[in-house]
């Protein structure tokens, strides 16, 4: 059974920065799949932040988190991070580390239903 697991959650004050980790196990062709970051905040629809292509250099940003947001990837390990600094009230949330099916590209503005397989969440808090 396929299992992403994120780490890194917490709370900060805002400004500061977290890093996310997910390490997926049992999860064939990770190094042909995109792997990507979703958010989840009370009340509000998942949405995309990042996404990393196979290749591990190709990246993609949502508006709002780009220019403080990393997204990265370790083949090797099977792990998929997101560095998270400047951090603002409006980025707290559940974070979701989510694989795609194989050779589908990564794509801008990415759509849940897009991912097949997902971690079960870490908590993002931060105070203004």
């Amino acid at each position: 059974q396929v299992q992403l697991v994120e780490s890194g959650g917490g709370s900060v004050q805002a400004g500061g920065s977290l890093r996310l980790s997910c390490a997926a196990s049992r999860l064939f062709y990770y190094d042909r799949r995109c792997m990507a970051w979703f958010r989840q905040a009370p009340g509000k629809e998942r949405e995309w932040v990042a996404s990393v292509a196979a290749d591990a250099y190709t990246t993609y940003y949502a508006d709002s988190v780009k220019g403080r947001f990393t997204i990265s990837r370790d083949n090797a390990k099977n792990m998929v991070f997101l560095q998270m600094n400047s951090l603002k009230p409006e980025d707290a949330a559940m974070y979701y580390c989510a694989a795609g099916p194989q050779w589908r590209a990564c794509a801008a503005d990415d759509l849940p239903k897009n991912f097949r397989y997902w971690g079960q969440g870490t908590q993002v808090t931060v105070s203004s």
